[in-house]
């Protein structure tokens, strides 16, 4: 500790020295220990009686405190710790404007004493007036060091009142779920009285009704024991008036089953004798097997053959049933006709017009599938593309020789190349068709007609009729996937 005391003993003032005002408030009766660093920076002394921590670490372990309590406390207990730290938030703030009143006072006192240290100076030479220009420099150092603890008290200042805003907010906030949870809970508590309510009405009912059973006691007994004898009786005759029955019902259905087979046989007979009629008068007959794999021709009937099957003008059909609407197959205007996978199922007629006259031929019943074509589809339908080995008959509607070619059908597009070479590639879309042939060509039950992309088309000839029926129906299957209908033109 370093204290200035001049050395009056040896020089005897020529003037009076001016004292400091009564009217100075000094915090303590001593003058504070400081020491003295390097360019008469004031260093403070640690104290020995730390009284507790600073009041900025007080706020910061309460809110550590709050937040870590705020989980497992009860809603009213939260609202009550809010009001609790509101109420120390507004201590706080009291303390730091006596605090502020305190460091305004020191600044006073500080201002006083330097102009008392500078009045001195003035009066006073040689060691004493070194020992006073100390005090006035451990002075000024003073006021330097009590200007930022009045930064750092604003600051401080400035944080309680941003927590005690919070605290305020989060009381008024824990206030109102307090009185949403209260409401909530009296509307239970209400619900509840009026369960209660009703269940004891409904006791009340029960004993009721059970005191008048037992007013009743003999009637009821006696109804009872009538029903459970009336049972027994149903239970005794019932079984066997069901059986019955049902045989009946067997039986019946057995006999009208077995007209209807011979009603059905009768109805073939009938056409197939009206049908053989129409054929010896026809002057037209459809010959070829029915199936998917076969070709269908139209010959002529007529004696002598005195009509050309070339100056007459064809028009197949495909139908549901002969009553049903017909569906025009475009381009199958031929005498030769191969059925495709989407003619199965169905009638097949062809309209010839003859000297103005025309006919009708039409198949004995729907085109029956190949047996052995769902099989092969299963199992290329476990690979991502299947190859067929094709020849080009015809490209844009001309007749093309070529060589073997590969056609792959795979699961987002088909794909005609040779080795290295692709014909076409073109992913499935609305503009893609493909169908059974349907013009004038070798074989067209082993032929196909598609179209990749407007401007181009292929007629393409398998190796077998099955090969052919298998690629059809499975582009279909992998356009249908995409979203596509692949069918022939104007189908």
């Amino acid at each position: 500790m370093t204290k200035v005391c001049p050395e009056t003993g040896e020089r005897t003032l020529q003037e009076p020295v001016l004292t400091v005002s009564t009217d100075v408030s000094f915090a303590s009766n001593h003058f504070p220990t400081y020491k003295l660093g390097p360019d008469n920076e004031i260093v403070d002394e640690p104290k020995e009686d730390q009284k507790g921590p600073s009041m900025k670490e007080t706020v910061e372990e309460e809110s550590q405190l709050l937040s870590d309590q705020h989980k497992r406390l009860s809603v009213r207990d939260l609202a009550s710790k809010f009001d609790k730290k509101l109420a120390a938030a507004v201590s706080l703030a009291d303390e730091a404007k006596l605090k502020e009143v305190a460091s305004l006072e020191g600044h006073v006192m500080l201002k006083k004493l330097r102009d008392a240290l500078e009045y001195m100076r003035g009066r006073t030479d040689g060691q004493n007036k070194e020992d006073v220009e100390k005090a006035i420099s451990m002075v000024e150092a003073l006021a330097v060091k009590l200007t930022q603890n009045e930064g750092e008290l604003i600051q401080e200042k400035f944080e309680v009142k941003k927590l005690g805003n919070f605290l305020k907010q989060t009381s008024e906030d824990a206030k109102k779920l307090v009185n949403h949870e209260k409401s909530f809970a009296c509307a239970e508590i209400e619900s509840a009285r009026a369960v209660v309510l009703r269940l004891g009405e409904a006791f009340e009912e029960q004993e009721r009704s059970s005191e008048a059973s037992r007013a009743q006691g003999p009637d009821v007994e006696k109804m009872v024991e009538e029903v459970q004898e009336a049972r027994q009786i149903k239970r005794m005759h019932h079984p066997t008036k069901v059986m019955g029955m049902q045989h009946e019902l067997h039986g019946l259905r057995s006999r009208i089953q077995e007209k209807y087979m011979n009603s059905v046989r009768l109805h073939q007979e009938i056409a197939t004798i009206k049908r053989a009629e129409e054929s010896k008068s026809c002057p037209f007959v459809l010959e070829g097997t029915q199936s998917l794999g076969s070709c269908l021709q139209i010959r002529v009937n007529a004696p002598d053959n005195a009509i050309e099957l070339s100056n007459c003008s064809i028009q197949w059909y495909r139908a549901a049933c002969e009553t049903s609407r017909r569906e025009a197959i475009s381009g199958a205007n031929q005498s030769v006709y191969a059925p495709e996978p989407f003619d199965v199922g169905r009638i097949l007629q062809a309209d010839i017009l003859s000297n103005g006259h025309k006919v009708t031929v039409t198949t004995d019943g729907p085109i029956d599938p190949d047996a052995g074509l769902q099989s092969r589809i299963d199992s290329l339908m476990k690979k991502s593309n299947s190859e067929f080995s094709v020849v080009i008959s015809q490209m844009n509607g001309q007749d093309y020789a070529s060589r073997s070619h590969v056609f792959t059908v795979g699961k987002t597009r088909i794909k005609l190349s040779r080795g290295w070479i692709t014909k076409a590639r073109e992913i499935y879309s609305t503009s893609m068709q493909l169908c059974g042939v349907r013009g004038n060509i070798k074989a067209p039950a082993k032929a196909l007609f598609w179209q990749p992309r407007k401007s181009l088309t292929f007629t393409l000839t398998f190796e077998s009729e099955q090969e052919r029926n298998t690629a059809i129906a499975l582009a279909r299957k992998y356009a249908f996937d995409c979203n596509v209908t692949l069918l022939g033109p104007d189908d």
